[in-house]
């Protein structure tokens, strides 16, 4: 009877294999207080369409790839035309018959002095404010988002951030005030580069941001800024505790929320729980890791 008593209560404490596995799906659903407290600062939608383009509309070009989206021109070689970096100018449209004996619209673009024909296989009551040219970057969407935020002081809330010259990725801080200096067009993926300046310490940086026309997770404004400062939402967080989580930091006896406030949320969580303690691993990509007893962090590697 002993035996099968022990083994019963055994079974109860076998470890993470009887625990249900915890996603970072997971934890984002069920620790997101800085989210709900944090008031959104939501940009006005840009809304345009082609209807109501007007000819000297500029678009900035992201990549010299950009040459495969027009149809051939005997006038001049595409190859030679260089155009990752530089503004091309909207110069009206055409309408053709298309294949199916539709009319269909062409886009007419200019660039030093020679224009060339976008083939969008639509007709005119198609297009919604939804549609862009690939590898282009409408400027007055640019300068749509720049007259919302440009000049304004706010709190970045992500510490990814990018060198000001050379542009690459670099270990920024998160939840300081920054002054947002700069709207400028981005990438072929992000349109949006926002260059901004760290108000304690002069340094500059900035950030790649999506449009208010894209849904790309973590990547939109209020996903990155908040007029707020975050620290007044967590008053019982010690001041310096406070300034590793500005940081991407953690030290011994941190509580999961400022963890998770520190380096976001785990891709995977597991519990190891036993007659005495409940042990709990946060695992992020790299092989870094978190190791939690009963609620407190007592080992990790960053």
């Amino acid at each position: 009877m002993c035996a099968v008593a022990l083994l019963a209560l055994s079974s109860c404490f076998t470890g993470v294999e009887n625990t249900p596995k915890i996603t970072e799906k997971d934890v984002s659903r069920t620790m997101t207080e800085l989210e709900r407290r944090q008031p959104t600062l939501s940009l006005t939608a840009y809304q345009d369409s082609l209807p109501n383009w007007r000819a000297g509309k500029q678009f900035y070009v992201t990549d010299d790839q950009a040459r495969l989206l027009f149809a051939h021109n005997q006038s001049v070689d595409l190859d030679s035309v260089k155009f990752a970096g530089r503004f091309i100018t909207f110069a009206g449209t055409e309408t053709v018959n298309g294949l199916d004996n539709r009319d269909v619209v062409d886009i007419l673009m200019s660039i030093d002095g020679n224009t060339f024909t976008y083939h969008t296989g639509k007709s005119m009551g198609d297009f919604t404010s939804s549609f862009t040219i690939p590898l282009l970057i409408d400027m007055d969407m640019v300068n749509h988002v720049a007259a919302q935020i440009q000049g304004k002081d706010v709190y970045i809330k992500t510490p990814i951030w990018y060198d000001i010259d050379k542009e690459y990725m670099m270990r920024g801080r998160q939840f300081i005030k920054v002054h947002i200096d700069q709207v400028l067009p981005g990438n072929k993926v992000l349109p949006l580069k926002v260059v901004f300046s760290a108000s304690d310490n002069g340094q500059q940086a900035f950030v790649w941001m999506s449009s208010t026309r894209q849904s790309i997770n973590n990547r939109d404004y209020d996903s990155m800024f908040t007029s707020r400062d975050v620290h007044e939402n967590y008053p019982d967080i010690p001041v310096e505790h406070w300034e590793l989580i500005i940081n991407g930091d953690v030290t011994t006896d941190m509580t999961k929320e400022e963890c998770r406030l520190s380096m976001g949320a785990p891709k995977q969580v597991s519990r190891m729980p036993n007659q005495a303690e409940v042990r709990e691993f946060w695992y992020y990509d790299g092989g870094s890791y978190l190791q939690f007893v009963d609620g407190l962090l007592k080992a990790y590697r960053k």
